[in-house]
């Protein structure tokens, strides 16, 4: 009896786990992505319009998941914790709370919030781990431009700007490939497909 009961729990969890799984469109290290947060977002960058398309969904999809590994990285490294982002965060949120007549309901206000704390941190990693380091780094830049020299076919000089930015896009490469074999990401893409409107 006590293994019957035993089975039955497990079979219900486990329908209430596929259930939770197909409102999300992915989960990052196990944390969901669900399928409203990420329409919203999605439909704030399309000028309020639906997916038509599967490849342009799941092509912003893969973008999103890029931005959500960054911010876990923040936190990872505590930057989360810092002050200076704290008071920003305060100051951004009572803004908002000066606005909130105007935005249409409470969950945008919680995404516009979440957006905001998100994007900063985003900004943030981003200017330790890509930026700083593109900008600071002359050896670094000058080995690039050496084992790309073909490339450019022009002095340092003359492609230094060019240079700069396709390091920089090397960086973020490598820094999203070692994020996505730190933390496992799923896409969902039964719910993905369904988020698209004909």
């Amino acid at each position: 009896m006590f293994c019957v009961r035993k089975a039955y729990c497990l079979f219900v969890f486990g329908l209430l786990g596929t259930a939770a799984f197909a409102q999300n469109v992915a989960t990052i290290n196990n944390k969901p992505v669900s399928s409203k947060e990420f329409m919203w977002a999605y439909k704030k960058s399309h000028n309020g319009n639906n997916a038509t398309d599967y490849n342009e969904l799941l092509n912003y999809l893969n973008l999103y998941i890029n931005f959500k590994l960054k911010v876990l990285d923040a936190r990872e490294m505590g930057l989360d914790k810092n002050n200076t982002y704290k008071e920003e965060i305060k100051t951004f949120e009572s803004a908002l709370d000066a606005h909130k007549k105007v935005i249409n309901s409470n969950k945008d206000y919680d995404y516009l919030l979440n957006e905001y704390r998100e994007g900063v941190l985003m900004f943030n990693v981003s200017e330790q781990k890509i930026w700083n380091k593109a900008q600071d780094d002359e050896q670094e830049i000058d080995d690039f431009y050496k084992r790309n020299k073909l490339i450019y076919n022009k002095p340092l000089r003359e492609v230094r700007g060019e240079v700069i930015a396709d390091y920089q896009q090397q960086l973020e490469s490598n820094w999203l490939k070692s994020l996505r074999e730190k933390y496992p990401v799923k896409i969902n893409d039964n719910e993905l497909r369904k988020l698209i409107k004909p």
